[in-house]
């Protein structure tokens, strides 16, 4: 699973979806390393959980994959270093509809931009709203290809995208060189299975629902190649499955006024405001 933290605190591939859909808190001064805790004794009642990550992410893969249409909505945090070592943070929300093969619409809101990517098969179209400009560009295939796309191409992260394609589990375990289950947790009142991933530049975790739907409930990734080792947080607060959308929820009708630009104005769409003087590499 490779870096993309938008491309100004570099990137982590990621997961969740839209044009920097698609992750918080560091805690200060202490260098705190987390580790699974050993209980004395289990409860009788305890119910049995893996011990291994991998078998749990390759199942939330597969019920994710299994899905032919789902429809969720997202918090999502990006920090970011200053020269002075200040740890500031950007807070964003959003919505996602997907149809597999080849339908997605994805919306994110926040403090310095509001975008809106909708996808038919065979055309991209990426809006942002508080400038009233579009761009789009011929893309006939899946979400699969459009994610690909949007990244070598066109400069956007989609954090979260991972999640959203035909077969996560590939795309997130490649390079992963560690992997661990920490144990349970809690997401937005939801009973969680906490997994920590290791790669060469990322630290990575995720807490997958418990139970007969295995969704991902939270995604975090953190940066070792950074000053301060800034992360992003993804919180899937609500799932919907098995949606019949209407074809014309993926349909785009440029706004009265809008003006259409080059890709290349998609910065302006970005998570952080223009200009923020960022920290450098370790």
């Amino acid at each position: 699973m490779k870096t993309r933290i938008v491309n100004r605190v570099r990137d982590r591939r990621i997961v969740l979806g839209a044009c920097a859909l698609v992750m918080a808190g560091i805690v200060p001064a202490a260098r705190l390393v987390a580790q699974p805790a050993t209980p004395a004794k289990a409860a009788a009642s305890t119910p049995q959980v893996p011990s291994d990550a991998k078998p749990i992410l390759k199942s939330m893969s597969n019920y994710i994959s299994g899905l032919k249409s789902l429809e969720l909505t997202f918090d999502s945090d990006i920090e970011v270093i200053t020269p002075q070592l200040e740890k500031i943070q950007f807070t964003s929300s959003g919505t996602v509809l997907l149809v597999r093969p080849d339908k997605l619409r994805a919306h994110r809101v926040g403090g310095y931009a509001d975008v809106e990517l909708i996808f038919d098969g065979k055309a991209a179209n990426i809006y942002g709203k508080n400038l009233n400009a579009y761009t789009q560009f011929e893309l006939p295939g899946t979400v699969d290809q459009l994610i690909a796309a949007l990244r070598a191409g066109h400069g956007v992260a989609m954090p979260g995208g991972d999640l959203l394609v035909s077969n996560p589990y590939d795309v997130l375990i490649a390079d992963v060189q560690e992997s661990k289950h920490i144990g349970r947790g809690v997401v937005e009142g939801v009973d969680c299975e906490h997994l920590a991933f290791r790669n060469g530049d990322t630290d990575w975790q995720i807490w997958i629902e418990v139970g007969a739907r295995p969704m991902p409930r939270k995604f975090v990734i953190t940066s070792k190649t950074l000053a301060g080792a800034p992360q992003y947080t993804v919180r899937i607060k609500a799932w919907k499955t098995d949606l019949k959308p209407a074809a014309e929820a993926f349909a785009f009708v440029p706004p009265a006024g809008a003006q259409k630009v080059r890709s290349d104005a998609l910065i302006d769409l970005d998570e952080l405001p223009q200009g923020l003087p960022l920290g450098g590499s370790k």
